[in-house]
């Protein structure tokens, strides 16, 4: 049997990862992909947006793939997609997650199912905007960027050529080998898919960052309230300093929303309708992150609701 052909997308959060992998599927259609997705949050908001017919999905939830907490569930999923024909494995890992233990991790599916993945590369998402601010602040995207093959800066039409020029550079200064190509809302040409961008190795593997104890906190905010846009957007705007990344679906006034926040950009989309409205948060400053949500709630929006974990 031909090996598959394996890519592992990494990126911070919110830079656009889901958004390319829907892209790379609109223009493999006519082959078959199987896709492990990794959230942090019990919520599978991407899932959804990504399940379609034909696809082969597995979801990984509640950590980092990398981490030792689920590293083991990782090799397992890999070693299931073994079985399946398929052309393509694409690995949509969490804005948190710190790939540098890779090679590790498919060495071990390599013991358990044989020699038949090909990996092909490990591709890091850039976000043009927030970029340098989360290279200065958060060592997950150094060794993010520091062990991909190719780094696709998304938003470029969001940025000028001055500061778009200081993402590269900033780039080059991690990983000076790795190809770089941009993209505007995931639209990139898939001649990378015939290059051989394990060419370009730059870091060896190491340990990950990602372990058990600094795994980051997430809350599942839950309602049947029907809220306006403007009470729903009040709260986000409360509640995103202490957050690393909220988003879910929401019934609004106007309609059923797709929620999705980065920074501070909050994005509303259009959805289909669902049984009942939900939101994951990604928590910067761990289980404080309640109260912030919780009194922030009840001060702005008024309805009933329910947190879990």
């Amino acid at each position: 049997m031909e090996k598959k052909k394996l890519y592992v997308l990494t990126g911070f959060l919110g830079s656009g990862k889901t958004t390319l992998l829907l892209k790379i599927l609109e223009q493999l259609e006519d082959k078959k992909v199987g896709i492990i997705q990794n959230e942090f949050g019990k919520l599978s908001v991407d899932g959804e947006l990504i399940n379609k017919n034909g696809i082969h999905m597995t979801e990984i939830s509640r950590g980092s793939i990398f981490c030792s907490c689920l590293k083991l569930s990782f090799v397992q999923a890999l070693a299931e997609m073994a079985k399946m024909d398929l052309n393509y494995v694409f690995v949509e890992s969490s804005g948190l997650a710190d790939p540098s233990n890779i090679e590790e991790i498919l060495e071990s599916v390599k013991e358990l199912s044989g020699d038949v993945y090909e990996f092909k590369a490990a591709i890091c998402l850039i976000d043009a905007v927030n970029f340098l601010d989360q290279l200065t602040d958060e060592e997950t995207v150094d060794r993010q960027l520091a062990h991909c093959h190719m780094a696709i800066i998304s938003k470029v039409d969001l940025v000028d050529e001055k500061h778009l020029s200081s993402v590269k550079d900033a780039i080059r200064k991690v990983n000076p080998n790795c190809k770089i190509v941009k993209a505007v809302k995931g639209d990139v040409d898939l001649g990378f898919l015939d290059e051989d961008l394990m060419a370009l190795k730059w870091a060896d593997n190491e340990v990950s960052l990602n372990t058990v104890d600094n795994k980051p906190k997430t809350i599942m905010l839950e309602s049947d309230a029907i809220i306006s846009k403007k009470e729903l957007n009040d709260f986000l705007q409360a509640v995103l300093p202490d957050c690393y990344r909220i988003k879910g679906f929401f019934h609004l006034e106007e309609g059923w929303t797709q929620v999705d926040v980065v920074e501070k950009l909050i994005d509303f989309k259009p959805y289909t309708e669902r049984e009942i409205s939900q939101l994951v948060f990604l928590s910067k400053i761990g289980p404080r992150v309640i109260r912030t949500i919780d009194t922030n709630w009840k001060e702005i929006v008024k309805k009933e609701m329910k947190l879990r974990n």
